[in-house]
């Protein structure tokens, strides 16, 4: 994981250096746009962060950066006010909501799978079992309706059983 830093201000070094020490995370600069775009084409940032008055004094290019910048995360921050441990904290702070938001959206994305997995194998064995009541079926047809029905109400169960019982350790 990395950073992306763009600003022209003297000393953002210093505070990259500061930045990449206290997060453990490479940090690279780049002092405009074309710099910017050249870094965002050739590699995927955690986050970039744009110093603010670059972006009020270039909109367009600031756009243009931020339209590249992909799933990065980005931070606008006024590097003529704010020190390294400012800049730490926001990046930080992004990055841990970032990954509540994750979190969250794969807890939600499994619920989902299991509500509609829960729905087919309801409708599964449902089906299994009416086939089965109608006295038309042959045996050998009727021996694998109740296997199905079987597979079904066995798959049923391990849906319905606690997740963290099932050895889902995810959520």
């Amino acid at each position: 994981m990395s950073i992306l830093i763009v600003t022209g201000v003297e000393g953002a070094r210093n505070c990259a250096a500061v930045v990449a020490a206290q997060l453990g995370m490479e940090v690279e600069m780049a002092d405009g746009r074309k710099a910017a775009l050249g870094a965002l084409r050739r590699r995927e940032f955690v986050a970039v962060v744009m110093d603010e008055t670059m972006a009020e004094c270039d909109p367009a290019s600031a756009e243009a950066i931020w339209e590249h910048a992909s799933l990065a995360i980005p931070l606008q921050i006024n590097f003529a006010l704010s020190g390294a441990a400012r800049l730490v904290r926001e990046i930080r702070a992004a990055l841990h909501r970032r990954e509540r938001e994750q979190t969250l959206a794969r807890r939600a994305a499994a619920a989902a799978i299991e509500t509609e997995l829960k729905s087919t194998v309801a409708g599964l064995l449902l089906h299994s079992q009416l086939a089965l009541n109608g006295s038309e079926i042959s045996s050998l047809a009727a021996e694998r309706m109740r296997m199905v029905a079987d597979l079904a109400g066995s798959l049923r169960q391990q849906l319905n059983s606690p997740m963290m019982a099932r050895g889902d350790t995810a959520a």
